[in-house]
């Protein structure tokens, strides 16, 4: 995965809590990520391909919501495992627990304030096949890829 150098900007990878929010700032939350930005990752199911944001891993205790838990609605589809949180006053999707690992969130990385176009490579988990179903895998189905015009600022 090739990231951007100034996209690393303040996010550390893995060590330092860091905050996020939605668009609207009605949730707020607390994060501190379990494999940094190299972990950063998409998904092709029939959810994450429509919603498309790229992801980051946390533990679940990792994450703490600061504020507007009451705003928060959940998604569930398909086995009902996987919770996938959004704003109800925005929209926008901030995390999701897992249904590979249920310990874990998928994390937003537009909500902590990185551009998803700062990605310039993002691996795509194959979700149509997902681990968990019978006879599903663990694998990547593909990259994505994102490559700027000359005139763009990412």
């Amino acid at each position: 995965m090739t990231i951007e150098p100034k996209a690393m900007g303040t996010i550390e990878t893995g060590t330092a809590s860091i905050e996020g929010a939605c668009h609207c700032g009605a949730v707020r939350f607390s994060v501190r990520l379990s494999g940094g930005l190299e972990a950063a990752r998409r998904c092709d199911c029939s959810y994450c391909g429509m919603r498309g944001a790229v992801v980051v891993s946390a533990a679940t205790q990792d994450l703490t919501v600061l504020a507007g838990q009451e705003m928060l609605s959940t998604y569930r589809f398909n086995s009902l495992v996987a919770e996938h949180h959004f704003c109800s006053r925005c929209g926008i999707y901030t995390h999701h627990r897992r249904r590979s690992n249920p310990t874990q969130f998928g994390v937003n990385v537009a909500c902590l304030g990185l551009s998803p176009f700062a990605f310039r490579e993002v691996p795509v988990n194959d979700g149509q096949n997902h681990p968990a179903d019978p006879g599903g895998l663990d694998r990547v189905a593909g990259m994505l890829r994102y490559e700027p015009s000359s005139n763009s600022d990412f």
